[in-house]
């Protein structure tokens, strides 16, 4: 099988990782009551799983995202853009995401799990809910 056609076979899915908002994650100690050593295993296991997502090929992109933000909006030819913040006014926040690229749902499945299961409190598993969605290849066909 060629390259292209192994690339055809394949789909992206976004992770999308929450500070809050969206389902509660089974270990529920917030961030900020985590000891140095839990706050260290936690992020070991994120960097340990995007090194072994990148030897396998699978890792699009990561990135961890700041609490701070805001809403942008266009707001009309010559205006300048409409700010709300400097803090996104919203009870779901993004924490970071993670792009990987396989060869199945099932695949993405797994990978979620991974990510959902890196320790916090206590050294057990944070169990947080991740958003899964894939990246569309084009626009969907049934808009109209």
């Amino acid at each position: 099988m060629g390259r292209s056609e192994l690339e055809a076979d394949m789909a992206k899915y976004l992770m999308l990782k929450h500070y809050r908002g969206g389902r509660p994650a089974v270990n529920t100690v917030p961030m900020d009551q985590l000891t140095a050593e839990e706050w260290s295993a936690h992020v070991q296991h994120m960097q340990d799983m995007e090194t072994r997502l990148i030897e396998s090929g699978e890792l699009v992109s990561s990135e961890g995202l700041s609490m701070g933000g805001a809403w942008v909006r266009f707001d009309g030819e010559g205006l300048p853009p409409v700010v709300d913040g400097p803090f996104a006014e919203t009870k779901e926040l993004i924490a970071g995401w993670m792009l990987v690229e396989v060869d199945s749902y099932d695949r993405a499945l797994a990978i979620a799990a991974e990510l959902s299961a890196a320790p916090w409190a206590g050294g057990t598993p944070l169990g947080e809910w991740l958003e899964l969605r894939e990246v569309m290849s084009a626009p969907p066909a049934d808009l109209g």
